[in-house]
């Protein structure tokens, strides 16, 4: 089996030889970018299963990069700063991030997000189609369509999504969504699941139009149910 190729996009030389070290350790090939337009480079000619992104970098803000590489790409993005406050934290996951690690970290802890987060975009090909109210779910393929129209959902979008809608009807409390979609780990990050719920939710809506049917419902203070 091929190695799974990890794009480290950092301006650092230590944080980047740190990392290269850590990801090759844990057996996966390593593409190395020390500015944005470089990583858009390496990103379009190499095929990387995963990106981990710095947000201060030469040339562009690592947000911008993260929106660039979610315009066509849906591997997933992990975003790894020294900004750690939470506003930061939100505008990253709005913009496709599908997670955070704040800098300093653990390199038992890194390598453990980039499995989790490849693990998400892992196929099953016995996995079904779902149907509901216009909603057409491809869990194999890993696609989304409303009413014909392919919806674009990140990594974390679509894992929630297949959570949810494998459980339509059933109230799904905060814990169990973060335990199946991120891990045992995450299982008291209730505001990044909010803020992916947000962006899912939007998408759907778009998908459904102004007057169409609002298929995750809020149970208050405990979690979200597939409502259609």
């Amino acid at each position: 089996m091929a190695e799974e190729r990890i794009l480290i996009c950092d301006d650092d030389p230590q944080i980047r030889r740190a990392l290269n070290l850590i990801l090759r350790e844990a057996g996966y090939e390593v593409l190395i970018a020390s500015s944005a337009q470089e990583a858009l480079d390496r990103a379009a000619l190499s095929g990387p299963h995963l990106a981990i992104v710095d947000l201060l970098l030469p040339d562009q803000h690592g947000i911008e990069l993260c929106r660039k590489l979610r315009e066509w790409s849906g591997m997933p993005i992990l975003i790894l700063s020294a900004v750690g406050d939470e506003q930061t934290k939100i505008d990253a996951l709005h913009q496709g991030a599908d997670d955070y690690v704040t800098k300093p970290f653990g390199p038992g802890e890194l390598v453990a997000r980039v499995q989790a987060a490849l693990r998400r975009v892992g196929r099953d090909a016995s996995e079904p189609r779902i149907e509901a109210g216009g909603l057409l779910v491809d869990l194999a393929a890993h696609a989304v369509w409303f009413h014909g129209e392919e919806l674009h959902l990140t990594p974390t979008e679509f894992s929630l999504l297949r959570v949810l809608v494998l459980n339509r009807g059933l109230l799904m409390t905060h814990r169990q969504l973060l335990n199946e979609v991120w891990g045992p780990e995450y299982e008291d990050a209730t505001p990044v699941l909010r803020t992916h719920i947000a962006n899912l939710r939007g998408k759907l809506q778009a998908g459904a139009g102004e007057h169409g049917p609002r298929l995750i419902r809020t149970d208050s203070g405990i979690g979200y149910r597939f409502n259609a």
